[in-house]
């Protein structure tokens, strides 16, 4: 894989922060949901997915930093390996190294003594160490799409992996579209042992919530006579319906507050629901023209808007 930072379009000092902010925009940009005709985009969605795995993780971001691994997250070759001098092809076979007539060396021992054994001295510093542990399998990137109100509740989530098993995901607190969840040992076999399946979010939309950070929004029609006298109405939550006591004389654009029926947060509890009241006034209701007819209001509403 290229550069991860060129991948994600962020200088190689970028903090944390600025890598996630450059993730989240590309991530959204590049959602096969959104790109269902193109398949270049779930190409680099994948590509920025792979890039913000490794520089999310401070170790491996470190590491690629000093040229231990590659963009991939896989151990680097050491120089020389593969081009065109003298260590090409395999070390231990016919390549630059069938001088030594044994099939068999370990080649480990001969660097171990060309410069300056285990303890990494000489004049090629840590080269002649102990050999990097063998790579892990790689990462494998699954999308989990969840409902607005799975994701408010944080229901679980059952997801399929590709060996067929399947496993049951608790949601976190917080969780919005791009939230990766890491599943350690969940992804291609490899030397080093399994790697890890990377679990994408996107939470879907809502016929009549709207998500406010932690707070859920909601529109909610009454009838005049609900307004004016007052009422006890029943009201949607993402956790079910519940009753809601509407003051008498309440004005279209009201705000009433549902504590506790919002998202969960990072920090602990939930946010809160707040309810718009909106005044669903009938059509060419003669009765109520009649009934207005007789009844005059004598404010000035709109004194305060100058007019």
């Amino acid at each position: 894989m290229a550069d991860p930072y060129s991948t994600l379009g962020v200088a190689k000092s970028a903090s944390e922060a600025e890598i996630k902010s450059a993730y989240r925009k590309l991530a959204k940009e590049l959602h096969p949901d959104r790109n269902k005709d193109n398949p270049k985009a779930a190409e680099r969605f994948s590509d920025v997915t792979k890039a913000y795995d490794l520089l999310s993780d401070k170790a491996k971001r470190a590491q690629f930093d000093r040229g231990e691994i590659d963009g991939d997250g896989n151990p680097a070759m050491p120089f020389g390996y593969g081009g065109g001098g003298g260590f090409r092809g395999d070390p231990r076979g016919q390549g630059g190294f069938s001088g030594f007539g044994n099939d068999g060396a370990d080649f480990g021992d001969i660097f171990e003594g060309l410069f300056g054994g285990r303890g990494g001295g000489g004049p090629f510093g840590g080269f002649g160490g102990r050999s990097a542990p063998p790579p892990k399998g790689a990462n494998i990137p699954y999308r989990l799409p969840v409902s607005f109100i799975d994701a408010a509740t944080q229901a679980p989530q059952r997801i399929t992996l590709a060996d067929g098993g399947t496993i049951d995901l608790k949601l976190p607190a917080g969780v919005e579209t791009g939230t990766q969840m890491r599943l350690a040992g969940k992804g291609q076999p490899g030397p080093g042992g399994n790697g890890d399946a990377i679990v994408t979010i996107t939470v879907k939309d809502h016929p009549f919530f709207v998500r406010d950070g932690a707070n859920i929004r909601l529109d909610l029609p009454v009838t005049l006579a609900e307004a004016v006298k007052g009422a006890k109405v029943k009201v949607p939550t993402v956790d079910g319906p519940v009753m809601l006591s509407i003051p008498a004389g309440s004005s279209s654009g009201k705000l009433m507050r549902l504590k506790g029926k919002g998202f969960g947060q990072k920090g602990g509890g939930r946010g809160d629901q707040l309810v718009r009241l909106m005044v669903d006034l009938p059509a060419d209701d003669a009765a109520l023209v009649k009934l207005l007819g007789e009844w005059s209001d004598p404010r000035d509403v709109r004194a305060d808007l100058g007019v």
